[in-house]
């Protein structure tokens, strides 16, 4: 059975919406945050030496890194669900809007998050951080304009992944100047196996 490594308000979640979404069974080995210090508990590192989450272990094969367990879930166990085929016209739309979610899209709110916790020290450089927030939401925002999910007509691993991108954004920006966004986040939190997935992992920040 798959285990997955579950850090509490954290990327993990949407690993245990996409197992919902395939119909997956899989048992959730939860990590709770340090109290003072937000960090995951050196726990962690017995699954794999960064101590990051998400992890998970199907029989011998652990894997690290949300897009990469994404592709592993849909590769391995997607059965053709929630991604295109290598064919298919959108596969590398696909391949571009996966990946960017932590390559390129995290960046920006990981900077706003720590700047907020450096407090005035962080003024010279906060402007700069809005602007990349901003270039980064217009983008999302009109690659949604005239469709309801990022990727062709249905969900896929992209919009799980961007997901919690977005999320973030909502909790530490804002999103109601992107009103695709708004509706993105609205039609995917409101689907089953999300809600489900929300039962699995316990109480959810974002």
């Amino acid at each position: 059975m798959i285990e997955v490594h579950h850090l509490e308000n954290s990327r993990s979640q949407r690993i245990l919406w996409l197992l919902e979404e395939l119909g997956l069974e899989y048992k959730v080995v939860v990590y709770k945050r340090d109290p003072v210090t937000n960090f995951a508990p050196d726990t962690l590192k017995t699954i794999h030496p960064l101590g990051k989450s998400p992890v998970i272990r199907d029989g011998s094969q652990v894997v690290i890194e949300s897009g990469a367990i994404l592709e592993f879930l849909v590769r391995v166990h997607g059965g053709g669900r929630l991604a295109p085929a290598a064919t298919d016209a959108d596969y590398w739309r696909y391949v571009q809007l996966l990946h960017y979610a932590e390559g390129s899209g995290m960046l920006p709110f990981m900077l706003r998050l720590y700047a907020g916790r450096v407090g005035d020290g962080a003024a010279p450089i906060l402007p700069r951080i809005l602007s990349q927030i901003e270039l980064h939401l217009g983008f999302l925002d009109s690659e949604l304009a005239g469709r309801d999910y990022f990727v062709g007509d249905s969900l896929t691993a992209a919009d799980v992944n961007l997901s919690f991108v977005l999320q973030i954004a909502r909790r530490l920006h804002g999103l109601e100047k992107y009103s695709n966004l708004v509706r993105f986040l609205a039609r995917v939190e409101a689907r089953p196996a999300y809600k489900r997935a929300l039962e699995r992992g316990g109480p959810y920040a974002y």
